[in-house]
């Protein structure tokens, strides 16, 4: 049966937003990331990372880097007993770098890739499944692929909130504090939807 699962922002949604991470001691999870990740576990819910790292393109870091940070975010939630289904990651841009990092590729946000292969890779059903992010990008993003899409206030999301919510041309199905907030409403959208979350283990 196809599963449900929550796609999640890194940087500024689940993680301190301090810029490219170009070294581990910049990574940090934000305190209730690990709760939250903890709450989709025991429901049932695949929690999977997709995130744009366009630093390797632009030469701040190298694409190891990613992976180490990657790492350091695992270990930290499981420290929780939280973990994550995977991590999707794009370290191209389109115009910015050198080849290979350097080309127009289809997994930077908001092209589909990342999601599309999550979708194949885990057999998600997308329009039951979920975005979470601290920009109106991420939620274009997620609503553009059918998902039901939500703005936390972490990370970028209160300044683009206070600054920017006149111009946005979508608007998110929830506005939460942070990804705990986001989640424990998912959850319960679910269920208001479905009665149960019995058959999306």
């Amino acid at each position: 049966m196809p599963k449900i699962a929550v796609f999640i922002d890194r940087d500024g949604t689940m993680s301190e937003e301090v810029g490219y991470v170009n070294h581990l001691s910049r990574f940090k999870l934000l305190e209730n990331t690990a709760a939250a990740v903890k709450l989709l576990n025991e429901a049932g819910i695949l929690a999977i990372v997709a995130t744009n790292q366009a630093g390797v393109a632009r030469g701040y870091f190298e694409e190891p880097m990613i992976n180490k940070v990657h790492e350091k975010l695992k270990n930290e939630l499981a420290k929780s007993g939280a973990s994550v289904a995977a991590i999707y990651y794009c370290p191209h841009h389109p115009s910015a770098g050198k080849p290979p990092y350097r080309t127009e590729c289809n997994c930077r946000k908001p092209k589909p890739g990342m999601i599309l292969k999550a979708k194949d890779d885990f057999n998600i059903d997308l329009t039951r499944s979920y975005m979470v992010g601290d920009k109106i990008s991420d939620v274009e993003f997620g609503l553009k692929l059918g998902l039901k899409s939500v703005m936390v206030m972490t990370g970028y999301g209160i300044g683009e909130y206070e600054h920017q919510r006149q111009d946005w041309k979508v608007t998110p199905d929830f506005m939460a504090g942070d990804l705990l907030d986001a989640v424990k409403w998912i959850i319960e959208d679910i269920r208001r939807s479905s009665g149960n979350l019995t058959d999306k283990k």
